[in-house]
């Protein structure tokens, strides 16, 4: 079995983490091995949250720079810092709609040009399906389904080998039941959009 490098970055509170955590018990539920590792900024004050997914089989739970297969990017402006983790053969999966930290939000600093910081991303990488995964969450009724948004999309590519009746038992099992629908749903609308990126 091939060893698949995943990333996943985010601003603390988008659900990073639970995200996974979902994908490494899934992986483990289709008997797939995996290590998940997690390196935590300040994320409780809306800082990097950024995890690490190998499944396969690994010697290391670090993805050193230059190595990830996939990025999976919570928030634009993470998706440019996490850019020394990626290849000229890196798949690149990140939401377009900005979360500016403090420092913006008090007018302490610019946020930079969406457009522009993507295109640079484009350009490094093998490939970048970018889509406004924010407005998916808020379809789905469930503002808080980012993640399980960003899990769609990232099932979607098909370059995973833990099937997607896995991460949706998962789902169902390691969510609170009253948001397990919207979040099925924020998965759906994540996978359909990266099919139609």
């Amino acid at each position: 079995m091939k060893t698949m490098r995943i990333v996943n970055v985010a601003v603390g509170g988008q659900g990073n983490l639970l995200a996974s955590n979902l994908l490494g018990q899934a992986a483990l539920d289709s008997g797939v091995p995996v290590v998940v590792s997690e390196i935590h900024g300040m994320a409780q004050r809306g800082g990097v949250v950024e995890s690490a997914i190998i499944l396969g089989g690994a010697r290391s739970p670090v993805v050193a720079d230059g190595e990830a297969d996939i990025i999976v990017s919570f928030e634009p402006v993470e998706t440019m810092r996490i850019l020394n983790k990626a290849n000229r053969d890196t798949l690149v999966l990140t939401n377009t709609r900005p979360l500016p930290p403090f420092t913006v939000a008090i007018g302490a600093a610019p946020y930079p040009d969406t457009t522009e910081a993507l295109k640079v991303v484009g350009r490094k990488v093998g490939k970048l399906i970018a889509f406004d995964g924010q407005d998916l969450a808020e379809q789905a009724e469930n503002p808080l389904s980012l993640n399980m948004v960003m899990l769609g999309a990232l099932f979607a590519t098909g370059e995973l080998a833990v099937p997607v009746k896995s991460i949706k038992k998962m789902i169902r099992q390691n969510t609170k039941k009253r948001f397990v629908p919207s979040n099925i749903k924020a998965f759906d609308l994540g996978y359909k959009a990266a099919l139609a990126a």
